[in-house]
């Protein structure tokens, strides 16, 4: 692959990813706006992440047919125009439209991404890859949350918008074509759901989105409510989990060419398990610090490990896999949302017990996602 067509996937998944966390920041500048209730403004988080996740199945099958780099230009201006609409919505309708077409357009960026990485690199590489190309969306999102608690919300739209049509211009001119790639159109998803590793590594991503958003979700108010932080502080400890994962995306993906996949993964499970049952204590300040950074790195050595994996895919299966990480990761995290606040609202020690349990489960079940027994090492 060329470092052009690289970096640009890496800036594609920048804009993509600038307002993600950010958007549930601005919910209460939005709501003031408008003069709405919160929990109506707050529907611009299901409004983007439920499209998302049913449009990322398709994107994998659709560039089997055609050329990546048109799918990606159509897309990329949507996404771009989709931004731009939010940025200046004059009502609240006019910007839940233009959520849900960030969400059908923005749901291209990181299957199309994964393909690409898998096809024009060695196995030996693609963990480096992958880490810096994931790396990249965590420092847009970072840089996204900053802004948002300086600038007017409508700008934490505008910029990607505009940065997106900017891009646009140098993918016309820079952008390969990937022709030589293409086939029939079909939906493989019945074919690669006949493979029980691809079953079982797919149940697996499935249970560690869940708990990882069951938990990750409701921090903010268990710092609240249970230790009596103020926004300040509680900001700055989530902002660190951010933080923290940009490193552990490029540190992983190195990791994992050099020790192996399932070794990163089970390195970031069992760092994840810790910090959770490091919550059922009441920890100072200066100890959270360090919890939420190790937390973070968790979760990517995790996430870039499994992610990892599915490129190392037989070339069959590789559209769909790539589709199905994403879909499955969003749709999962919003059940893990919901089922995290029912049962953290009766009881943070029982939610904290639950999910780290659910971790322990899922590090011991690793070995059946092994990529050893789906025809290549890891």
């Amino acid at each position: 692959m060329k470092r052009a067509t690289f970096i640009i996937l890496c800036l594609e998944g920048a804009v993509l990813s600038f307002n993600v966390a950010a958007s549930a920041a601005l919910i209460p500048s939005i709501a003031a706006d408008f003069a709405l209730s919160q929990f109506v403004v707050g529907r611009i988080i299901w409004l983007y992440m439920i499209p998302y996740g049913l449009a990322a199945f398709f994107y994998g099958p659709l560039v089997r047919a055609f050329d990546a780099r048109k799918v990606e230009l159509v897309c990329i201006f949507l996404f771009s125009l989709a931004n731009l609409l939010a940025g200046i919505s004059q009502n609240i309708a006019s910007l839940f439209v233009a959520r849900f077409m960030m969400g059908l357009f923005g749901a291209s960026v990181i299957p199309l991404g994964l393909i690409l990485i898998a096809r024009r690199l060695n196995e030996e590489k693609r963990g480096r890859y992958i880490g810096l190309f994931f790396g990249s969306t965590f420092v847009a999102s970072l840089l996204g949350l900053f802004l948002s608690g300086i600038i007017n919300w409508r700008l934490i739209f505008i910029i990607p918008a505009l940065s997106g049509f900017i891009l646009w211009i140098f993918m016309y001119i820079c952008l390969p074509s990937f022709k030589e790639d293409t086939g029939n159109f079909r939906f493989g998803y019945l074919e690669a759901f006949r493979n029980k590793k691809v079953i079982k590594i797919f149940s697996y991503i499935f249970l560690i989105s869940l708990i990882y958003h069951a938990v990750q979700q409701w921090l903010g108010v268990y710092f609240s409510t249970q230790l009596n932080l103020n926004q300040f502080y509680i900001s700055m400890l989530i902002t660190l989990t951010s933080l923290s994962g940009i490193f552990g995306e490029v540190w992983g993906g190195r990791l994992a060419d050099k020790v192996g996949r399932i070794k990163v993964v089970n390195l970031g499970i069992a760092l994840m398990v810790m910090c959770i049952f490091s919550f059922l204590i009441k920890l100072p300040l200066s100890l959270l610090v360090l919890i939420m950074i190790v937390w973070g790195l968790g979760w990517t050595f995790n996430h870039v490990g499994l992610s990892t994996m599915l490129a190392d895919l037989p070339a069959e299966l590789l559209n769909e896999a790539a589709s199905l990480n994403s879909g499955v990761r969003f749709i999962s995290g919003g059940i893990g949302v919901s089922l995290g606040g029912l049962i953290m609202q009766k009881s943070f020690v029982l939610g904290f017990l639950v999910f780290g349990s659910g971790l322990l489960i899922l590090l011991y079940l690793s070995r059946l996602v092994n990529n050893k027994n789906m025809g290549g090492e890891i």
